[in-house]
């Protein structure tokens, strides 16, 4: 049995005043759960203060260890403890959670933009159809979410109204309009090509300009979607039921077989490369040709500052 004197001192906490008699020999972790059960707050939360220095330290291994009279509590020290209690804690975390739902919820609605097919124009509800894929498009939201990007309104451009453009963005992404109909209003561009011009458009989120700016991210896009589908193909043609939504990869095949030096089996593989370089190539041939393509788009894009 300890014949050590017990030190008094006082804990002030939210304007409470706390006297406290405990042995010398007591350690930092028994204080502090006295404390726990007086103010509420978990021990781990717990700041000691005396002039400036919280008594307790820094390393929580030290409390089991460390006596009151080694931390260098005496009689009379008046300290001062900063912590949140437990139902502080809760109410915060519940708080948190409210606010990642909101910021979950706000982030789905910008990956899904509104969208809005041309009424006064034929076959309303095939438009919807193809800027509502659009929207939902694996790879399209994919980047998205990637880079951040939100879109207001998808819509459509009339071929008659804007004969020289395949797509606008307004106001960085508050409205993003593609030339989804062909020029006499007997069909519907590719899907492919439309989306393309919708990643073109969704790097005017960011860039206003056709400068070096705009081209690497643009092309950082394309890639990025060729990427996406081709992870998410996994060796077939098709990611989805539906037709169009991903090309058949032979034609892409065919682009990167011109590109590749050897002979090629009878089903039209390189002898000399693995599936995976073959994967390579057919990207790396993609991302060539897209750009070609992308210097024609920007002739086509209303965007810019030269169609400003």
């Amino acid at each position: 049995m300890s014949s050590s004197s017990p030190l008094s001192f006082t804990v002030s906490h939210r304007g409470t005043l706390h006297a406290l008699s405990l042995l010398p020999e007591n350690t930092l972790a028994v204080l502090q759960a006295r404390l726990e059960e007086l103010t509420q707050v978990p021990a781990s939360l717990q700041k000691l203060l005396h002039k400036g220095k919280n008594l307790l330290g820094s390393d929580p291994d030290t409390w089991y260890q460390t006596t009151l009279a080694q931390a260098g509590f005496k009689n009379g020290l008046k300290i001062h403890m900063m912590g949140p209690t437990s139902q502080e804690l809760t109410t915060m975390q519940s708080m948190e959670n409210e606010q990642r739902k909101r910021e979950r919820i706000l982030r789905e609605r910008a990956l899904k933009p509104q969208v809005k097919p041309l009424e006064y124009l034929p076959n309303p509800a095939s438009a919807l159809a193809i800027l509502t894929k659009l929207s939902e498009d694996p790879a399209i939201q994919h980047i998205m979410q990637i880079h951040k990007f939100s879109v207001g309104v998808l819509t459509e451009l009339a071929p008659h109204e804007h004969p020289e453009l395949l797509g606008l963005n307004v106001n960085a992404g508050q409205a993003i309009k593609l030339r989804i109909r062909t020029d006499r209003y007997d069909g519907f561009r590719l899907y492919r090509e439309v989306r393309r011009v919708l990643c073109h458009e969704l790097t005017h989120n960011v860039w206003g300009d056709h400068d070096n700016n705009f081209k690497e991210l643009n092309s950082k896009l394309n890639r990025e979607v060729a990427e996406f589908e081709r992870a998410a193909a996994n060796g077939t043609h098709y990611l989805s039921e539906v037709e169009d939504t991903y090309q058949p990869s032979s034609e892409l095949e065919a682009e990167a077989h011109s590109y590749i030096l050897g002979g090629m089996d009878s089903s039209g593989v390189a002898l000399d490369e693995s599936r995976e370089e073959r994967r390579r190539r057919v990207l790396e041939a993609t991302m060539a040709r897209l750009h070609k393509e992308d210097e024609e788009l920007e002739k086509s894009c209303g965007t810019g500052s030269a169609k400003t």
